[in-house]
């Protein structure tokens, strides 16, 4: 995935009220920018990092630049925005990279699903195969070289291993993919003393056969790939 246009740079200096962020620019000059990740951002979002933002040129958004990535004083390269889990994700797979997910004829996302009314993120399909339920969900937490999810209690995250143990009852195959956003990351678990709940029901969607497969972007100003697999280690 490449970046166009080219991302501009700036340095943090706070973010607030979850949706905005304030950056001193290279001209030296206070810019507003808008941050689309909602989580908690721990240690994404150091006063004195670079961060990297894209423009729109839809003439209606009131914050017309967006926070994509952050370049920490420590070197590591973040990706803030989840929305490029799921773009990550999909090109990955579409291109075969992902070799646990090839063999597929047709990908599609955002498909309604499940029994609490869900909307999966990508569902695979092939007349020689059943259905792949896809969740993905960008790790962004990094923890030692541990890469942690989620970075805060997730109501929704709950609800979707619910769904994804449902499916890999009913038969079809459930995938949670974990797309790993931090250069920092070179293996992933859940979260359990941030989420107690989660890493409970990821436990038990384990054992009910939903498959976990962790992939990690390489990122630049320029461009983020999906990469190289990491492990993932059981909390069972």
């Amino acid at each position: 995935m490449e970046f166009s246009p080219a991302l501009k740079s700036a340095i943090l200096i706070r973010r607030y009220k979850r949706f905005l962020a304030d950056l001193l620019t290279p001209e030296g000059e206070t810019l507003t920018i808008h941050c689309a990740n909602t989580g908690a951002m721990t240690g994404c979002a150091t006063p004195g990092d670079t961060v990297w933002y894209s423009t729109s040129d839809n003439p209606k958004r009131k914050y017309p630049n967006s926070w994509e990535l952050t370049q920490t004083q420590t070197g590591h390269w973040i990706c803030v925005n989840t929305l490029r889990a799921n773009e990550l994700a999909y090109q990955a797979i579409e291109n075969n990279v992902i070799s646990e997910l090839s063999g597929y004829e047709h990908i599609n996302r955002e498909v309604g699903y499940g029994k609490e009314k869900s909307r999966i993120d990508l569902l695979l399909q092939s007349k020689q195969r059943v259905n792949c339920y896809i969740e993905v969900k960008s790790v962004t937490l990094l923890e030692g070289n541990y890469g942690f999810f989620p970075d805060t209690i997730t109501i929704r995250g709950q609800k979707h291993l619910r769904e994804l143990s449902l499916i890999s009852q009913q038969g079809q195959r459930a995938v949670l993919l974990f797309v790993v956003l931090h250069s920092g990351v070179s293996q992933v678990t859940a979260a359990k003393h941030i989420d107690h709940d989660y890493a409970f029901l990821l436990e038990q969607a384990c054992n009910s056969g939903v498959e976990v497969i962790c992939y990690k972007a390489n990122m630049t100003e320029n461009r983020m790939v999906i990469s190289d697999k990491l492990p993932f280690l059981s909390i069972g």
